[in-house]
């Protein structure tokens, strides 16, 4: 009995890193799209007013479409939670009960959105006056007016975070990790068409809203297929499975709506600091979350449904192994992104978007920024893991409890680091790091209510990473100064070499080192590449 159980977890762990690895190629794929988004609007509209207020704007109905209704987000996690409980089996038609409870989900979702956004359309200039009233007067009407061209977002976002829940049910994990593909393909597109004539930045904003248009239509017709259809209905009195996504949904909302007040802190105190400010922590935000990103949805996306079904199974040490082999893959390859950021960032920076209206003031800027939020990865990576088990449990209040004590501790930082120390973007971030470490020290007690894990080996481990990252950055940064020191070739040529010259260099003194310290991350990692070889 004891093999058979053990061989279903190798299988199980067999197939989550086959999805990890497939996910994270199309998250790839999807994250280089992006990033190639931002390399066209940082040419066309680099670091100003302008630039400044499309992403002043776009906080808002990003909650919707990326916090809330994104991969990972509490309609795509509650979806999972409570629809994975209720399907039998993934290759039949979903019953007549989950259509119901799907089309209730659906209807309720889009009345609440279609509210918000009426409200927000109408009162435009007083939502960005409130979060922005460090910008002129200029800057707070252009910010409004490209807040009315992306208020459909809103609806968009609820809706397309459900079809995400229900695709992952069916292991369908290409395509909600590839939709966001065609919204940055319409931007680039449209930028590129529109951006010469385009000096307010209008075009800008119609192309994110386009974008998201588009993401809800290829969405939908696999939702179809799968046998899911829409009939609105209001049944949500009596209704234990509604009362259950309720229960996790509107905590999970609260949440990252706390999330979202921590931005719009920033945004308010980096529209005191100057001009180009919030675009460059925006641009900061998004080097970051191109590899932590790819990272953490890579494994995260296909655990939460095995999280889910362990906790129904009350399978604790299942649990306590899946996180632990998790996270610890996770700090494993975070470890040389941060030291990646801290000795490369600003090539790496000035190699990426430092064209056309990108000048070096603004490079300096984004590097300063992505500096102190390096500083996150760790504690964002163990965050949003534990965030994983707690929704499992259908609990989604404790990390909202945790978020929204923190906004006092947000505001303080702020306060301490940018208007006190003078800290500037730096501040801005740093704060971010520091809060992202506390509420990830907190949740990470407060689980032991409902299951003790195994952290020794867990933080174990780390140690041994972070012994072997210490001796892997100061290398590098020998390595990267006699580089700056003897190598003299083109611009481009120089940035290019001089980022895989330290990439390889940093690799090829962390893997061994971890080897030498018995790391098992790194021991089955050199394991898997040795047999596919032989292969």
């Amino acid at each position: 009995m004891a093999e058979i159980i053990s061989g279903n977890k190798d299988n199980k762990t067999t197939s989550v890193l086959r999805a990890a690895w497939l996910i994270a190629v199309v998250t790839i794929v999807s994250k280089l799209i992006g990033f190639i988004r931002d390399i066209v609007i940082a040419n066309y509209y680099g670091a100003n007013m302008v630039s400044d207020a499309y992403y002043y704007a776009y906080q808002i109905p990003a909650l919707s479409l990326i916090l809330l209704g994104g991969v990972g987000g509490p309609f795509h996690s509650a979806t999972v939670a409570i629809f994975s409980k209720l399907i039998p089996s993934i290759k039949e038609k979903p019953s007549e009960e989950v259509n119901k409870l799907y089309s209730t989900f659906m209807t309720t979702t889009i009345l609440a959105f279609l509210l918000l956004s009426v409200l927000i359309y109408i009162f435009p200039r007083q939502i960005m006056q409130i979060i922005i009233s460090g910008g002129s007067a200029e800057m707070v009407q252009l910010a409004a007016a490209h807040l009315k061209i992306m208020t459909p977002m809103l609806v968009i976002g609820g809706i397309v975070g459900i079809y995400y829940g229900i695709l992952i049910i069916y292991k369908q994990f290409m395509l909600p990790n590839l939709s966001p593909i065609v919204m940055s393909v319409a931007i680039i597109a449209i930028s590129v068409a529109a951006a010469p004539d385009d000096s307010k930045g209008y075009a800008l904003a119609w192309a994110t809203t386009i974008g998201a248009v588009l993401q809800l239509v290829i969405q939908y017709p696999n939702i179809r297929r799968l046998g899911y259809r829409l009939k609105p209905n209001l049944n949500i009195i009596n209704n234990p499975h509604f009362k259950d996504i309720g229960e996790l949904l509107f905590p999970a909302i609260l949440s990252s709506t706390v999330g979202q007040i921590h931005i719009y802190v920033d945004m308010f105190f980096t529209s005191s600091i100057s001009e180009g400010a919030w675009t460059a922590v925006g641009y900061a935000n998004r080097v970051f979350q191109f590899p932590v990103g790819i990272l953490v949805t890579a494994f995260l996306v296909p655990l939460f449904p095995i999280f889910a079904k362990l906790v129904a199974d009350k399978d604790y040490d299942g649990i306590r192994t899946y996180f632990n082999k998790g996270v610890g893959v996770l700090f494993f390859a975070a470890i040389p992104i941060i030291i990646g950021i801290l000795v490369i960032g600003l090539d790496s920076v000035r190699l990426v978007f430092e064209h056309g209206a990108f000048d070096a003031a603004a490079t300096f800027m984004v590097a300063e920024a992505l500096w102190f939020l390096s500083a996150s990865i760790l504690p964002y990576v163990f965050r949003d893991s534990i965030t994983r088990v707690y929704y499992s449990f259908n609990d989604s209040a404790t990390p909202f409890v945790v978020a929204f004590s923190s906004i006092i501790l947000k505001f303080f930082l702020n306060w301490l680091l940018i208007l006190k120390l003078g800290w500037g973007i730096g501040g801005i971030t740093l704060s971010t790091s520091l809060v992202t470490l506390f509420n990830a020290f907190v949740l990470g007690i407060l689980i032991s209510r409902k299951i003790k894990m195994d952290y020794k080996s867990l933080f174990l481990n780390l140690l041994k990473m972070l012994v072997a990252g210490g001796i892997a950055f100061i290398i590098s940064m020998f390595a990267a100064y006699g580089y700056d020191k003897f190598v003299n070739i083109s611009e481009l040529m120089f940035l290019i070499t001089k980022i895989l010259f330290i990439c390889l260099v940093c690799v090829l003194v962390y893997v061994p080192i971890n080897l030498l310290l018995k790391m098992e991350y790194a021991s089955e990692l050199a394991v898997r590449l040795k047999s596919k070889f032989h292969k």
